[in-house]
């Protein structure tokens, strides 16, 4: 295969519990494991999204533990969802710089679900923040937003973790990070609950069907995170760099294998 394993990150979904792919990516750039292409799904595509855009990880981290709902929550008349999202939308033309997928330092994909026609789509051009935006377009929180002639919602719907977009984008090893939830119990407060309990249920049923055919799947151990809860930002960070260091031994040796 030659002397450069092309290494791909699919980072899935999971609302604030993906908070934890900042811990994941702390630990591979410390080692050294250079990332050639980054898929993700709903806060995985803001991560990496705005990793892939070269924000340092040390702002990343800093901006996850100070940021509330209140800086990016606009609520409205619930046509079509509780949020109206154009908060959301101006912090991440801020975030990103207003920077075009095109531009960015590493090739990046974002998954989105096209709600009128229950398609699979894969966002690969255009403007960096609406991409994102259309990304996390969490059913019945935020409104589904429209881009490039179609009206998308979170790409968890159809796909929680891209590893199949990854694998496409041309990647030689792929790397999953699923942060999804792996058991329901958790009260339930107020609507938003009762909208993140739903996806849960849903998506720990899928789960039990579709398995993820990445070459490692690292997966934090989040149990007691809300998916609601912007507080608990160091403990899924922590959550994530465990994971990623308890994984090192298994990724350097598929490189060394791709290699020989």
């Amino acid at each position: 295969m030659g002397e450069k394993v092309k290494i791909g990150l699919a980072l899935g979904a999971g609302a604030a519990r993906g908070l934890a792919h900042i811990g994941v990516l702390e630990v591979l750039e410390r080692e050294g494991i250079e990332i050639d292409m980054i898929a993700g799904t709903s806060i995985g595509s803001l991560i990496g999204g705005i990793y892939a855009a070269g924000i340092p990880l040390k702002y990343i981290r800093g901006l996850a533990c100070e940021l509330n709902w209140d800086q990016i929550t606009d609520v409205t008349f619930p046509r079509r969802g509780l949020i109206k999202g154009e908060k959301l939308l101006s912090f991440l033309e801020i975030l990103t710089g207003g920077k075009d997928i095109s531009e960015l330092k590493i090739p990046f994909a974002a998954i989105a679900c096209d709600i009128e026609e229950g398609k699979h789509i894969v966002i690969k051009e255009g403007s960096l923040a609406k991409a994102i935006r259309a990304s996390t377009a969490i059913p019945g929180i935020y409104t589904p937003f429209r881009f490039q002639e179609r009206l998308l919602v979170d790409g968890a719907v159809l796909d929680k973790v891209p590893v199949s977009t990854v694998r496409e984008m041309g990647a030689d090893l792929v790397i999953a990070v699923d942060v999804g939830t792996k058991d329901i119990n958790k009260k339930v407060k107020n609507i938003f609950d009762i909208l993140f309990n739903t996806f849960d249920i849903m998506q720990h049923e899928l789960d039990k069907y579709r398995k993820l055919d990445a070459d490692v799947i690292i997966e934090p151990v989040l149990t007691g995170c809300s998916s609601f809860d912007l507080e608990q930002a160091e403990r899924c960070i922590a959550a994530g760099c465990e994971a990623a260091e308890n994984s090192l031994a298994r990724i350097r040796e598929l490189i060394k294998e791709k290699i020989e």
